[in-house]
């Protein structure tokens, strides 16, 4: 039985012979860490109050209310509106295959439905309009972006289903509901957290991707900021479309809250849930198949082909070694270092959210999570104008590329590494503060050595994440500075498609174990 609750009611009873214990108190150092890190984190929308009061609201009224904005505005919600109805009908369609029928080899469909994350969006862009030359506009734009970032409404979508209780959807066909209906009525329903989580994130890629539509020819914000950036460096013009941008980030939050709203289920009753009932297809079987393998010739068959007719034209020539080791070299580097340190700094928070959780607590964890909604050319933007005003030799250095890199993927570092604390048992802490050790280290020598493989965990996806980004390294990068990601631009951008495929095939490589990694972690959550 599900039902439905506004809040969570706390117990100080028993529960499997262990009291619920209180809440440490926050340590005073942890808290200034924490402290430190969140004003950092907002950083990017004090850039935008600062702009604006610098420019004068006049200049800023001639920036924002002119019809170019408007276009832009408009080409946004198209985009938004058309590419996020059509990503839930087929991550549902997919997730409901290959979760809930006896569809042939689901469980190899369902890999394939996770694969196209592996690809990063730029490249999906490069391997359809080289297939397809003519593709330009505001429909080629969703149909690539569907095929990227369907994946993201799949995987919170086909866990979902892996837990719900039957026992639901028993009652609804008791009732006479046609199988349709117990899906429309029973089930959809009970998705709504996924699907408005999954949308989120698809809506706040579309507001924060470049490559993809620079290719398409498809102009959003920002395509816009960038162009202009690079046309008049550092102009009001491209900071104020970063405000809107930012404007834009926010109100999507904020649509997100309102239809998620604060209903939760849950199942309330003895025993535990029934497997899911897999439902025979039938005579459906061969058109169902059709999806996935459609889908999957889509967004895993076309790139692949695509990069393996560059590789095959360009032969053993355009593996230019020396170039392509020294891009790879240094992307691991920054991404081995960027991951870390955003690791590193999300630490104390994901201790405190844990640990000593309380209202300032989740003021600061709030600032830790907002940047990840924040596009990387907002971002880059703020920290070229703070290093340009006050620290000026700070500027185009490997301290403000990885200062972008923290501010882009604490989020990711966060998520992981404050899951493997929750699960480091506080008593040990308890335990070793009083046999003598000193907080600081229980905490260091217990809950961070059992929290490792979180970390670890969290390393990589930040790490990975890093690997692929493009519009903040383009803007922040030192001269002499290539990565695979800013190398396979540059050569696109010279129309040399055959030399780009080895650097989008080792961004492809690079980004399988984050791809395995979710695929996985996905199941371990839904309890399979």
């Amino acid at each position: 039985m599900l039902q439905r609750a506004s809040s969570l009611r706390r117990s100080s009873g028993r529960t499997g012979g262990h009291r619920f214990l209180p809440a440490l108190r926050p340590h005073p150092v942890a808290t200034l860490l924490a402290l430190c890190v969140a004003l950092f984190s907002l950083l990017p929308l004090g850039f935008i109050v600062l702009v604006t009061f610098d420019v004068g609201w006049e200049t800023v009224r001639e920036l924002v209310f002119r019809p170019r904005v408007g276009e832009l505005l408009i080409n946004t919600v198209y985009l938004e509106v058309v590419t996020i109805p059509i990503s839930i009908v087929v991550a549902v369609g997919l997730a409901w295959l290959t979760e809930r029928t006896d569809l042939p080899f689901r469980r190899f469909f369902s890999g394939l439905a996770v694969a196209p994350l592996a690809i990063p969006a730029f490249v999906h862009s490069y391997a359809w309009i080289t297939f397809l030359p003519g593709m330009r506009g505001l429909w080629s734009a969703v149909f690539v972006a569907v095929l990227a970032y369907y994946p993201f409404l799949y995987l919170p979508v086909a866990a979902s289903l892996r837990r719900l209780d039957p026992a639901l959807e028993d009652a609804g066909a008791s009732l006479g509901l046609s199988p349709f209906k117990v899906f429309l009525h029973v089930v959809l329903p009970q998705l709504r957290l996924a699907i408005c989580g999954g949308s989120l994130l698809i809506a706040l890629h579309l507001l924060s991707e470049y490559g993809l539509f620079v290719m398409i020819r498809f102009d959003t914000f920002a395509t816009a900021i960038v162009d202009q950036f690079q046309s008049s460096y550092n102009s009001p013009a491209s900071n104020m479309l970063g405000g809107v941008l930012v404007l834009c980030c926010l109100l999507l939050l904020l649509l997100e809250i309102i239809l998620r709203g604060n209903e939760r289920y849950a199942r309330v009753g003895t025993g535990t849930a029934r497997p899911s009932v897999v439902h025979a297809l039938g005579p459906l079987t061969l058109p169902c198949l059709l999806l996935p393998i459609l889908v999957a010739g889509l967004a895993i068959g076309v790139p692949l082909y695509t990069l393996g007719r560059w590789l095959w034209l360009g032969g053993l020539a355009i593996w230019q070694a020396d170039m392509l080791g020294n891009a790879l070299l240094q992307t691991l580097v920054l991404s081995l270092f960027g991951g870390v340190l955003a690791t590193a700094l999300a630490a104390p928070m994901a201790w405190l959210s844990v640990r000593a959780p309380g209202r300032v607590q989740r003021i600061l964890e709030a600032c830790h999570y907002y940047v990840g909604s924040l596009p990387g050319v907002v971002v880059a933007l703020a920290l070229v104008t703070v290093t340009v005003r006050y620290f000026m030799p700070l500027y185009q250095t490997f301290a403000t590329l990885l200062a972008a890199y923290v501010l882009l993927f604490l989020p990711r570092a966060m998520v992981g590494l404050r899951a493997s604390i929750a699960q480091a048992p506080v008593e040990l802490e308890r335990a070793a503060t009083a046999l003598g050790r000193p907080p600081r280290r229980a905490v260091f020598e217990i809950t961070f050595r059992l929290a490792a493989p979180g970390a670890a965990a969290s390393v990589a996806l930040a790490a990975l994440g890093i690997a692929n980004e493009l519009t903040a390294t383009l803007m922040l990068s030192p001269l002499g500075v290539d990565t695979l990601a800013t190398r396979f631009w540059s050569l696109t951008s010279e129309i040399d498609y055959v030399s780009a495929a080895p650097y989008a095939v080792m961004m492809v490589v690079l980004s399988m174990p984050m791809t395995l990694y979710l695929h996985l972690q996905s199941k371990r959550v839904a309890g399979q």
